[in-house]
């Protein structure tokens, strides 16, 4: 006769289980992962529960936490995958990031300061991009519109004169654009 604690003991057990991700498909409505459980015990296709408005493509070898509910290791469902091979690291107490495996990253910086790190900045706006702030910097940039860039503007501006009105020339701008 089996020890009832025991049984209990293994059900409980059978709860919640460390994996690694072998892979994954995320064309799916709800992403599916291919784990290897602690124990090797492989498992094909188990449902990721992700948070909503959060989705992620792990790579494999990320480390996942699989629960199976009532122990039954049949049916489980991934509810967190982690990489540490690639985790931002560092933040300061309360802030949060977004981050991959390339060095992308957005983070909610202490002090109300939003960071974005990235090769290529791209907004995709249908209607319109607005920035409503009253400074706005590109310390180490140019500005560039269809036509021309802000130098451009200011280089003709600065150098432009005007024909008066006895057939002469005006002199250049007394306050150029700087």
């Amino acid at each position: 006769m089996r020890n009832p604690m025991e049984a209990i003991q293994r059900g409980l057990s059978n709860l919640l289980a460390r994996a690694v991700v072998r892979g994954l498909n995320s064309a799916a409505k709800c992403q599916t992962v291919d784990v290897a459980l602690v124990a090797g015990d492989p498992k094909s296709s188990v449902e990721h529960l992700e948070p909503y408005g959060f989705t992620a493509a792990a790579h494999p070898g990320a480390e996942a936490v699989a629960l199976f509910l009532s122990g039954d290791r049949s049916h489980g469902v991934v509810i967190t995958v982690a990489d540490r091979r690639y985790r931002l690291s560092g933040l300061k107490s309360g802030e949060v990031a977004l981050y991959s495996d390339e060095g992308d990253s957005i983070v909610l910086r202490r002090g109300n300061r939003v960071e974005v790190n990235t090769k290529h900045y791209v907004v995709n706006a249908v209607e319109k991009a607005t920035f409503n702030t009253p400074l706005l910097e590109v310390p180490n940039g140019e500005i560039t519109d269809k036509t021309s860039t802000l130098s451009k503007m200011r280089e003709q501006y600065n150098g432009h004169d005007h024909d008066d009105t006895h057939g002469g020339q005006t002199g250049k701008p007394n306050q150029e654009m700087k």
